[in-house]
């Protein structure tokens, strides 16, 4: 991609894609399936998709073992994020977090309320990092992964929005272990 003189570059992100549902298939999977066309359309590199069922063990190993990846800068999950029995994605991701990102659910619920009304009390969408790896959270729905990556990721993933963005900061995630991932 070219640049005009002082402008910063694009800089591609590796990410992957995780959906948590005990009842969809790749064939069938429309919330991971906008976060992948976007994902390409923005410009990044789709490293991995999957799915696994809503199992707290098998959710927590599929983040992990992703972000030891030293392709995956970013992970987003969707689904689980609910209030029925089967809803255990936070319960599962929150506790590899070394750092909460609590401004993400807040943004993420403001632009939700404007569309669905308190019904966005509903999702406890997240973020963190894990082993220095942005990790994202949405909800299930098509709509909520939308909300999500057009009015927050896509933004904070892009090196050149100002005035900061997460891409910037990503040299420094793990400088208290006294070495770069990128």
């Amino acid at each position: 991609m070219t640049t005009k003189a002082g402008e910063k570059p694009f800089i591609a992100l590796g990410i992957a894609v995780l959906t948590v549902s005990d009842t969809r298939t790749l064939a069938d999977d429309t919330s991971g399936a906008t976060l992948a066309e976007r994902i390409a359309k923005a410009g990044h590199h789709l490293v991995d998709r999957a799915i696994v069922p809503d199992d707290l063990d098998r959710i927590a190993n599929q983040v992990r073992s992703w972000t030891l990846s030293q392709e995956i800068d970013v992970v987003i999950t969707t689904g689980g994020t609910g209030f029925t029995g089967r809803d255990v994605t936070p319960e599962a991701i929150e506790p590899l977090f070394e750092k909460r990102m609590d401004g993400f659910s807040a943004v993420f619920h403001r632009l939700s309320y404007d569309k669905i009304g308190t019904s966005t009390i509903q999702s406890r969408a997240t973020a963190g990092l894990v082993n220095s790896t942005f990790v994202f959270v949405l909800p299930g729905s098509p709509g909520a992964c939308k909300d999500a990556w057009d009015g927050i990721l896509l933004q904070q993933l892009d090196y050149r929005h100002r005035p900061c963005n997460f891409v910037e900061i990503m040299p420094r995630l793990d400088e208290h272990l006294q070495r770069g991932k990128a």
